[in-house]
């Protein structure tokens, strides 16, 4: 098997237990695989299994942007298909964030630039959006951060409340607080 079967279980164990709390023993536990074949897939360690899921969530979100907010229509529909795609990844705001964990504990001065890197194009291509509509570019800006903060808030408060729908809310009212002003 490629290396790729094993993405859905590395991103719930680092989105779980975050970078420092994930081992080699629950690796192997949750991909079947014995500590050698862990080495032949992922020669780097936890750093290259990281970096893979990353990759996978850099493909998600240019689908994503892709698929959603650079097609043509009407700009709130766009937000939603976002909005809507977004929250199947997280399960309705029941699986918590990796990006979030990565910013935690020794993962930060590693996977900083990359976690940013995937910050900023959701940003940007929100932004996009919103400008093409007609919003001036720095309102468009702030409302690209504002979204991406809503939604990343929401998915720390749904964690900490063991309750969904606080960011099942910002996902249904997001796309029409982007659009304000428009």
């Amino acid at each position: 098997m490629s290396k790729q079967t094993y993405v859905p279980s590395l991103l719930d164990l680092f989105r779980q237990f975050g970078y420092d709390g994930v081992t080699l023993s629950k690796i192997s536990q949750v991909t079947g695989l014995g500590k050698a074949s862990l080495y032949h897939h992922f020669p780097g360690g936890k750093d290259q299994m990281v970096e893979t899921v990353l990759i996978a969530l850099e493909q998600g979100l240019e689908q994503i942007i892709s698929d959603t907010l650079q097609c043509e229509g009407d700009t709130i529909a766009r937000l939603q298909m976002m909005c809507d795609l977004i929250s199947k990844a997280y399960s309705g705001g029941q699986k918590p964030c990796l990006l979030a964990a990565l910013m935690l504990g020794s993962a930060k001065d590693v996977f900083q630039g990359r976690v940013q890197t995937l910050l900023q194009s959701w940003i940007d291509a929100i932004a996009t959006v919103l400008t093409e509509a007609g919003m001036n570019e720095e309102l468009a800006r702030q409302r690209g951060e504002n979204g991406v903060i809503a939604i990343q808030g929401a998915l720390i408060l749904s964690q900490g409340l063991g309750n969904p729908a606080p960011f099942q809310r910002v996902i249904e009212r997001l796309p029409t607080e982007l659009c304000q002003e428009l």
